[in-house]
């Protein structure tokens, strides 16, 4: 019998001492937030963004090559090019980003597959939507996952996506967590699901 594949939440380590954060995507050099979905980086296909979108970093600190922008996943080149040397291209879209006081490319990793996968059974706690919740177009759908845990055998052979009816929660392989920490990426940490 052959080890099935362990898979973990990427996430960003909100602890690294003198970190940067970066906020929310502007619409010009003014200031103005762009007014969008950000939903939409959950929505697992790909996005058609005409200009790059600005993010300010607020307290400015020390950039990691890995962080979140309100749940958005913002990296550095490094994070491209090593993943495009494990050949997730067709997983993946990087969108162009400029970000605050640097000159370096950054760019919105967005993931393009949602994966119907969550294990209720091994996780901590599920709950859905139900009628009295007072969203009957939700019924039936996730409304909190605590402790969660994907079924391996329902995964296939994705290396990154988002568990569908959770997607606030990005998944990545085994062989990709091995990768980012061989390779060093700076503010990523990763949860076993």
């Amino acid at each position: 019998m052959t080890e099935q594949m362990k898979y973990y939440k990427l996430y960003d380590d909100v602890y690294i001492p003198g970190r940067w954060h970066v906020r929310m995507p502007r619409d010009d050099e003014e200031g103005r937030e762009e007014l969008f979905d950000v939903w939409r980086f959950n929505e697992g296909r790909v996005l058609n963004i005409k200009k790059p979108l600005l993010l300010s970093v607020n307290p400015t600190g020390v950039a990691i090559e890995f962080s979140h922008a309100l749940g958005i996943p913002v990296v550095h080149r490094r994070v491209v090019t090593l993943f495009e040397r494990l050949g997730l291209q067709k997983e993946v879209q990087f969108i162009p980003v400029e970000v605050e006081g640097q000159t370096e490319p950054w760019f919105i990793l967005n993931a393009l597959q949602l994966i119907r996968c969550i294990d209720d059974a091994r996780c901590e706690e599920v709950l859905y939507w139900r009628p009295e919740n007072g969203q009957p177009e939700r019924v039936g759908e996730y409304r909190n996952v605590s402790g969660l845990k994907v079924d391996p055998a329902k995964i296939g052979d994705a290396s990154i996506f988002r568990p569908w009816g959770w997607e606030v929660v990005l998944i990545v392989s085994e062989r990709v967590k091995l990768a980012m920490e061989e390779e060093g990426i700076t503010g990523a940490k990763f949860k076993e699901v």
